[in-house]
């Protein structure tokens, strides 16, 4: 970084120590006025907290003068959103409600400003910290995908996990780390998103174009994964520890965090590690090569004062992780294990797993490793009677696929991707009702291979740019939004030649003029533009109704794979063509809702429509005979098209919680989307097979009950619960069935169970939490339908009538977590 953008990084994240700074303090009570011990108080838009001591009480040193919104929590209770207005006359009051109430949350993501839930008309859902820790979860995504209806996941094996939001993936879906847009290289199958699921405190998704805030890649929505606020009282170091297992997979998952604050100083650590073999089901036993190692450090250092606050954030994230294949002998249906260069005699060459290499914690010699590395700012300034909010940041991203088995430290896909991330907005003082965001956002990428042997993609430069205004205003109990956006995208690379190495063996970067160079990737540089928009409303119908309804136009340009990919993704086992004539995504959504909300119930439904122009899918290739196009060790080849399409569908979630049962509360939720290809040349050339489009979740649903102890007064046990899920997953009989490239899906239900508690000291803090879970409990056979080894068989015939992989078996899992 140059001296000159170094002192305007300084001078972009400081801010005038010139106000007087304010605190606030009260105390949490539950609904019967009974103190709240350690409940969590937080001010989300300054990135500040703390926690009540053993009576409840609290105190927010250093807060801006104004009113500001507050989030409360505590394990066993829903999450309170009151406002608190700085300097206060008197100690505030927060009463706290038995668990089920969701609402009435106040997030951040997809809007302007913090906003409630059901006032949104946006449709957002928030997943809280105490639900996440309520699960064993195989990963952040993993998390998410238990607690909100419509969004789920492309997976390979436990740890690999794609966000789909609605029936749309990949870069359709913003991932966000604390506001940081996610960038690796998302474009492929078969490696998860880089972020430590011990120190995600909450979950937001955006289901529906979110272009509007975040230009490119957020067609189908946002999931932005927040870290937990500092926290406990001031001046003192507060932490946990916590440490998991998993039977599936035998995971062993260790995390260690530090928090401390003082007088607007506030500093966070966390280090984790995971540490699984392969993982096992009924059919295949346990699935050889889906073993994983994982080691993730995170810190935080900040300030908050009354002229607003500054965050500085480093990450480090490195995994490795097996690469399955799914080669098996074909009639004991052992996996077997790849010991020579791929070529067409291969196959019959290879020797079964033993199983001492199916459980073991070894990490075999054909896998990948992804280095993920973050440091980012952010800042909240008082500006005039506005609010400046920044964002700074470079990410770095380095990604190996180790392939070769007889040249085991030779990678075949080597790529460094670097970016940098920058965001500005402006929130205006509300003038007569209305409030006004303008803002600014984009990145600039430059993706590298490095000692590959393997090119899927060529190197590549990205320049990212767009602004955009949002305006609300308030008529009574009708909330209006609306907003537009304007994107600039550049994408450009140079001739990329490749040659063989003699000294390996094996293809490399190459000059023109090296002796039997190939120009693999020609030239090419491209500007795409979009224009954005969203507009909507909610509207109160008295104190429990609401009713939403929003348009959006999403954009997303296309991104390097799709247009300029050539060539084998050695980890997804897919040659890749892309079409370099691609032009934009665009999309429009509608969306309606319904909220309604009493003391034991609330409960939503939403229905949407969304038609996408230009929409890019991947189609299997066939040769002159019409057999599958394939190399010679049976990777097959697909190249990127391009139609419309359509998807449609909706979600509906319920909460019961009656007063006459407080101890008990019973949850369930479902989500169904149908998607539909345009294309009609598709559709006259092979029919119904055309119909549908790929990786479209098939309708689920999940029910929880829940039962919760008592509180006894002055008890060495609090917030002890037992619940019981059920999982149920129809047929997915709509699917993209050109070629094979999809098979029907049959339907499963899976239950689940868990008990937990947290043990008090004698002065009331707690001291041990306590989670012990059961996931797929009978133990059943299934595949889901996004799950992509499902797909990896060589045979077409299996003498247990069963083809490819099936999902992970029953797990019994234990979770102990130590605050200090």
């Amino acid at each position: 970084m140059s001296v000159k953008c170094l002192y305007l990084f300084l001078l972009v994240f400081s801010g005038p120590l010139v106000l007087r700074a304010q605190s606030l303090s009260g105390q949490v009570l539950d609904a019967a006025g009974w103190p709240l011990p350690f409940a969590s108080v937080a001010v989300p838009v300054l990135s500040q907290g703390a926690t009540a001591d053993e009576n409840g009480r609290f105190a927010l040193p250093n807060l801006p003068a104004g009113s500001h919104r507050l989030q409360v929590s505590a394990v066993g209770y829903a999450t309170a959103t009151p406002s608190a207005t700085v300097p206060a006359d008197k100690p505030l009051t927060i009463r706290l409600t038995a668990e089920g109430k969701t609402l009435s949350e106040v997030v951040v993501t997809g809007v302007s400003r913090g906003t409630e839930i059901r006032r949104s008309p946006v449709p957002i859902a928030a997943l809280s910290g105490k639900e996440i820790r309520l699960n064993a979860n195989a990963n952040a995504i993993d998390a998410a995908v238990r607690g909100i209806p419509g969004l789920s996941a492309v997976t390979t094996g436990p740890n690999i996990s794609k966000p789909f939001i609605r029936g749309l993936g990949y870069n359709r879906v913003l991932t966000m780390f604390n506001g940081l847009r996610q960038e690796g290289q998302q474009w492929g199958d078969e490696h998860g998103i880089e972020v430590d699921g011990y120190g995600v405190d909450r979950i937001e998704v955006v289901k529906g174009p979110a272009s509007l805030l975040y230009g490119s890649d957020a067609v189908a929505g946002v999931v932005n994964l927040l870290p937990a606020l500092p926290g406990g009282p001031a001046g003192q170091l507060h932490g946990e520890a916590l440490t998991e297992y998993q039977s599936v997979n035998g995971l062993i998952g260790n995390s260690l965090a530090f928090n401390y604050h003082k007088n607007g100083f506030q500093t966070s650590l966390r280090g984790s590690h995971r540490l699984a073999r392969d993982y096992q089901n009924p059919v295949d036993g346990r699935v050889y090569n889906t073993g994983f190692a994982e080691t993730q450090l995170t810190g935080m250092v900040g300030l908050a004062r009354a002229w607003g606050g500054v965050h500085l954030w480093l990450t480090s994230y490195d995994d490795r992780q097996e690469i399955p294949d799914g080669s098996r002998d074909s009639l004991s249906r052992r996996f077997t294990r790849q010991v020579f260069e791929a070529n067409k005699d291969d196959i019959g060459n290879r020797p079964l797993v033993s199983d001492d290499e199916l459980n073991s914690y070894r990490i075999a010699d054909l896998r990948q490793r992804i280095r993920h590395y973050r440091a980012f700012a952010t800042s909240e300034v008082k500006l005039g009677t506005g609010e400046l909010r920044l964002l700074l940041g470079v990410q770095q991203n380095h990604r190996q696929e180790f392939n070769h088995p007889t040249a085991t430290s030779q990678p075949g896909l080597d790529l460094q991707l670097t970016t940098v991330n920058y965001q500005a907005s402006y929130l205006l003082a509300a003038v007569r009702g209305y409030e006004l965001t303008v803002g600014a956002n984009g990145m600039s990428q430059a993706n590298q291979h490095l000692n590959a042997t393997d090119f899927a993609i060529p190197p590549y430069r990205l320049f990212d740019l767009g602004g955009f205004g949002v305006l609300k205003k308030t008529f009574g109990g009708l909330e209006l939004t609306g907003g537009l956006r304007y994107d600039m995208r550049q994408v450009r690379w140079d001739d990329f030649y490749v040659a063989p190495n003699p000294a390996t063996g094996f293809d490399a970067v190459a000059g023109p003029t090296t002796a039997g160079a190939d120009l693999q990737y020609p030239g090419f540089r491209r500007t795409y533009t979009g224009l954005s928009a969203s507009l909507g409303g909610s509207y109160a119908v008295g104190p429990r109704l609401v009713l939403r309804a929003n348009v959006a136009r999403g954009y997303r340009a296309p991104n390097v794979p799709e247009i300029g990919s050539n060539g084998l993704d050695p980890g997804a086992h897919i040659v890749y063509l892309g079409n370099r004539d691609f032009t934009p995504e665009f999309n429009v959504q509608e969306d309606l809702g319904i909220l309604y909300k009493t003391p034991g119930f609330e409960g939503s439904a939403e229905v949407f429509y969304n038609h996408v122009d230009n929409f890019i899918y991947q189609a299997r290739q066939y040769d002159a005979q019409g057999q599958p196009l394939r190399d010679a060790v049976g990777n097959s080849t697909y190249q990127f098209q391009q139609a419309a399409a359509s998807l449609y569908g909706g979600e509906v979630a319920l909460n019961f919680h009656p007063s006459a049962l407080p101890w008990a509360s019973l949850r369930t939720g479902a989500a169904l989307v149908i998607g539909l290809n345009e294309n009609a040349a598709l559709r006259e050339r092979v029919g119904d097979a055309g119909r549908y489009l790929p990786l479209i979740p098939a309708p689920t649903s999940r029910s929880e009950l829940r039962l919760m102890a008592p509180e006894r007064a002055g008890g060495r046990l609090t917030n002890s619960y037992f619940r019981f899920t059920v999982d149920a997953t129809a047929a997915q009989n709509r699917f993209y069935a050109v070629d094979g490239a999809e098979t029907r899906t049959p339907g499963y239900v899976l239950c689940g169970t868990g008990v937990g508690t947290t043990f008090r000291t004698k002065a009331g803090r707690e001291a041990v939490q306590l989670v012990l879970q059961a996931d797929n409990l009978f133990d059943v056979a299934y595949q889901a339908h996004l799950n992509r080894l499902k797909y990896f068989e060589y045979y077409s015939a299996s003498p247990t009538g069963r083809l490819g992989v099936f999902s992970p078996g029953r797990s019994l899992s234990a979770k102990v977590v130590v605050p200090f």
